[in-house]
């Protein structure tokens, strides 16, 4: 790697802690005035950040709930966006609700294979957020069927055809 590149990583390693710190202190005010308890721990891995917020089980008030979360991972990124002026690819996870989504999906998955057994041609599946769509592409290829996205911006959705 040379010196260039190594200044560039550790710029970009900057830019995804300063994006956790913003998007924690952002998190931290919404819990205060929800009057919510739950611990912040920011995980910078790659090129995404994730913010968990509380550990899987713990009451935080329904905020575990997949469309509350999603709105709050989509308040944050704005958040995060306004003040560095860059687009955000952080991930909230609140209390467990990452992998109780990533369950769903599975099942979501497994029912659309089901019905491609049954005859059907194609599934369409509902929208979802570009980390829910990567999910259910690597979710799609583990059972051995092929997937692409369709339509544009909220109403963009996942299609898992025959391999």
């Amino acid at each position: 790697m040379t010196e260039q590149e190594t200044v560039r990583a550790e710029q970009a390693e900057g830019t995804r802690v300063d994006e956790g710190e913003i998007a924690a202190d952002y998190v931290e005010g919404l819990l205060d005035i929800a009057d919510v308890d739950g611990d912040i721990e920011i995980d910078a891995d790659g090129s995404r950040t994730t913010l968990v917020v509380g550990e899987a089980g713990d009451d935080l008030g329904g905020l575990s709930k997949p469309e509350v979360v999603a709105a709050l991972q989509e308040l944050t990124r704005l958040a995060v966006q306004q003040q560095t002026g860059d687009f955000s690819r952080l991930v909230l996870d609140v209390a467990g609700s990452r992998d109780a989504r990533a369950e769903q999906l599975q099942a979501v998955v497994e029912r659309a294979a089901a019905s491609l057994a049954d005859g059907a041609q194609r599934v369409p599946l509902e929208p979802m957020s570009s980390y829910e769509r990567k999910l259910v592409h690597d979710l799609v290829r583990e059972h051995g069927l092929a997937s692409e996205s369709e339509g544009e911006g909220a109403d963009r959705h996942i299609v898992i055809v025959p391999a």
